[in-house]
């Protein structure tokens, strides 16, 4: 889809539908709905006098404007798009319309959309923040993932533009930085969503190594791919013994954004956990279910993702981005339940479960961070069954040892409609991962298994202030919700390039 900021008359643009909106309670309307009510003759104000168009919350009023009827209006289409309270909207309200509306005129085969920014107004929407807002919802809402389906012959396809008009020029500049900053952020989105919904058999740890390095020619990122010996030599026996069931080779992929290279201490590391197919090793998991572990690298996903628009906004940080990527299957040569390893920093750890091995490519990914002088980490893992049942499949569980640091994640999440919670890392639960015969072991039992599982993590971080989102709920989902699809979110990529752009303002 194509994107547009024009200064227009609403009533002057060409387009196959211009779409407005209706505030609950509104019974005149003015601004941009009112322009293209007078126009009309009055027809968007006889249909609220008649029931026909409330403003609430998702309610959608297509009028006819034939040209025989109104010359003098360009628009073949109207879309009066309801967005419910002026009380209670807000950036998420204007993305969840703005991706129901691209769905609904995508159905009805439009090719050119005009829309205005939604809230600027009475919402109480900043302007820049609102032109954010409706371009991620129309990207995001609009996607689909249609590489492997080829038979469809009914299926209609994508709007080709959208033109985002605005009468008023003293708002251009900021429409146009909205704009700008919507598609940067819904495209890092969408390749993380492209990254999780491939199939196991076409995503290896090399293919996503090398779509990472497309990432990082094409945006100017350093980038370093270490291979099985370079792992082994740095001591990384935690993050080994993961992939030592599969044939397809490991790949430690490190991205780097340098935003402030004067000073390196200035810096965010963000980790993704990259396993690329998780069938949970010799402790193997169900067979109900288990295609959906294609996604369990949608941590690594989101931070290449996140470092794509990190690289094109340029925030005054550096930033680096880590991805032990493996596949954890059974193979004769798999680690077993009841080995011992050793990590990068010589933490020795009891493998209680095979399938508990994400956060063991997270140790040892901690652990080459810490020996690069982070000074912040955030990481992002498809880590515990556990997260759903806590908190559902609309919020991620974050934990952390920095108070700043978690502030900073929850309001980019806020900011962005990622929504996060957070949960404590208490001293008793911290006990379930003692050992009997290593420093831990890699599982603390079925209860609290979201907080063992961080506290695991926590040991390797140490005093460096650090947070781990667990999006093992939150990265995929069974059904469409707003701008999230069924199918891979990419959740949370956007909130780490909002933490990258926040950290570095």
């Amino acid at each position: 889809m194509e994107i547009e900021v024009v200064q227009s008359d609403v009533t002057e643009i060409e387009v196959d539908v211009l779409v407005v909106n209706l505030f609950e309670g509104v019974t005149s309307p003015g601004g941009a709905t009112g322009a293209v009510d007078s126009a009309l003759g009055g027809v968007i104000s006889e249909l609220i006098s008649d029931g026909e168009i409330s403003g609430s919350a998702s309610e959608f009023t297509l009028i006819h404007t034939p040209n025989s009827a109104f010359p003098s209006f360009k628009p073949a289409r109207v879309l009066v798009a309801g967005l419910g309270s002026s009380d209670s909207f807000d950036t998420d309200v204007s993305r969840r319309v703005s991706a129901a509306v691209m769905r609904k005129l995508r159905t009805a085969g439009t090719k050119q959309v005009a829309t205005i920014v939604h809230g600027v107004g009475i919402g109480g929407v900043d302007t820049q923040q609102g032109a954010q807002a409706v371009v991620e919802g129309s990207l995001l809402g609009s996607y689909r993932f249609l590489k492997y389906r080829t038979t469809d012959k009914k299926r209609k396809p994508d709007i080709e533009n959208l033109v985002v008009v605005e009468g008023d020029s003293s708002k251009l500049d900021a429409i146009n930085a909205g704009v700008s900053i919507g598609i940067a952020y819904s495209e890092a989105e969408i390749l993380a969503r492209n990254l999780v919904n491939e199939p196991a058999n076409k995503l290896s740890p090399a293919d996503l190594a090398a779509v990472a390095e497309k990432v990082a020619g094409a945006n100017g990122l350093e980038i370093t791919v270490l291979e099985q010996a370079d792992v082994e030599k740095l001591g990384m026996g935690a993050y080994v013994g993961v992939s030592q069931g599969g044939p397809r080779p490991l790949k430690f992929i490190h991205m780097t954004y340098e935003g402030d290279s004067a000073n390196p201490e200035n810096n965010l590391w963000l980790i993704g956990k990259g396993i690329t197919f998780d069938s949970g090793g010799i402790s193997l998991k169900p067979g109900a279910g288990m295609g959906k572990m294609k996604g369990d690298m949608g941590g690594g996903a989101s931070v290449v993702g996140a470092m794509q628009a990190i690289s094109q906004l340029k925030p005054k940080l550096n930033v680096h981005a880590v991805c032990a990527a493996t596949d954890n299957m059974p193979g004769g040569s798999a680690q077993r339940p009841g080995d011992v390893v050793t990590a990068m920093n010589g933490m020795t750890i009891e493998v209680d479960n095979t399938d508990a091995e994400g956060r063991l490519t997270l140790a040892d990914a901690i652990g080459y961070a810490l020996s690069k002088d982070a000074v912040r980490i955030v990481d992002i893992a498809t880590l515990t069954g556990a997260a759903r049942v806590a908190l559902g499949d609309g919020v991620s569980p974050v934990f952390g040892n920095d108070d700043g640091l978690m502030d900073a994640v929850l309001e980019a999440s806020e900011n962005v409609g990622e929504p996060m919670w957070r949960l404590p890392l208490d001293a008793v639960t911290k006990r379930q991962n003692s050992s009997k015969i290593a420093d831990l072991k890699n599982t603390g039992g079925r209860g609290g298994g979201s907080t063992t599982a961080a506290h695991f993590i926590a040991d390797f971080a140490g005093d460096t202030p650090w947070v781990h989102i667990d999006v093992a709920a939150t990265s995929m989902l069974d059904n469409t919700r707003g701008w999230m699809p069924a199918g891979a979110t990419g959740v949370p990529t956007r909130s780490l390039i909002e933490l990258a752009m926040r950290l570095g303002g």
